[in-house]
Parts: C-alpha cells; structure tokens; sequence
C-alpha cells in the first residue's frame, strides 16, 4: 500500500503519466411503466419494475496528477474488449509517453490484443 502512496507523491511527469484505471459492469434498465410527471415540491415518482435491457461495460482512466479523465463504453467485457481499450489509451491518449507500467490482478490479456 505504501508504494501506491509513493507513486502518488511524486512530482507530475507529463513523459510518465501515472493513470489509474477502474472498470464497472452495469445492467440496462429501462421503464416499463411511464413515470408520473413531476409536481411542483415532490420529486419523479417511477415504478420500481424494470425491463432488462442487456449489459455494459464502463472502463473508467483518472490521471490526478494532471486532472484528466477518460470513459469507454463497450457492450460486453472480454478480455480483447480490455486490452482494446487499454491499446487505444497508449496509441490515442498517451502517445509521446516513454513509460507505461501496467500492474494488473489477473492474467494479462494486453499480450493477446498485441499478438492479434
């Protein structure tokens, strides 16, 4: 744990930038009743039974250091969809940088989406 705090301590380096990421599924609701309009002093009345309307995936970038924030929406979350979105963040978002430093909890699928 200390060595995160570290990483976050140390001065911005626009060459190695520290970006955070985090991914979110998330299930699509939508309405099957219409909610009752909105009066004046009482807040959107909406039922609480809801249509299925499939699933999502949010892979959400934070770099604190500089303030800037990143969100991909994919439809499904494989591991060609991830290590995608983390091509497209080294190629598009941060291209003139010089180091990346990947630390990831699983198998790493970016060999995968390199190879293909």
């Amino acid at each position: 744990m200390e060595d995160v705090l570290d990483l976050y301590a140390q001065p911005y380096d626009p060459d190695a930038p520290l970006v955070c990421f985090d991914e979110k599924p998330l299930v699509v609701h939508g309405e099957v009743r219409e909610p009752l309009p909105v009066k004046p002093g009482s807040p959107q009345r909406s039922d609480y039974e809801y249509e299925r309307l499939g699933t999502a995936n949010l892979f959400v970038f934070v770099e604190p250091l500089a303030g800037r924030r990143a969100v991909e929406l994919s439809e499904q979350r494989t591991r060609l969809d991830f290590a995608q979105t983390i091509r497209w963040l080294v190629d598009s978002v941060y291209p003139e940088a010089r180091v990346y430093n990947f630390t990831l909890y699983f198998p790493s699928p970016i060999p995968y989406c390199l190879a293909n």
